[in-house]
């Protein structure tokens, strides 16, 4: 999902009927806060990690953590390299506009 909607914009800016098609306006305000929802939950799960991290890194917790055998979590979310790759997107139906 990462810059789906970079590239869905970049895909209308060929197709001007879709611009206007009713469809494509709301699949591209769903992608936008897909993307969106995507992100803050990202960033939920890193400040979870990071407050987990400091809480067992803090004296007297630090103790108590060695003894229950709780560790550092450095399982970070971070996107993957494939998952920045452009999709290819066809519209068999529709024929890209000539300038």
């Amino acid at each position: 999902m990462d810059g789906a909607l970079g590239r869905l914009l970049a895909i209308s800016e060929n197709y001007p009927q879709l611009k206007s098609n009713e469809n494509f306006l709301r699949l591209q305000d769903e992608l936008a806060g897909t993307e969106n929802r995507i992100a803050v939950e990202r960033k939920r799960y890193n400040d979870s990690i990071q407050a987990y991290n400091t809480f067992i890194r803090q004296f007297p917790n630090s103790i108590f953590a060695g003894w229950g055998g709780f560790q550092v979590n450095n399982d970070y979310f971070s996107a993957s390299p494939t998952s920045r790759e452009v999709p290819k997107v066809a519209f068999p139906d529709a024929a890209p506009a000539k300038p």
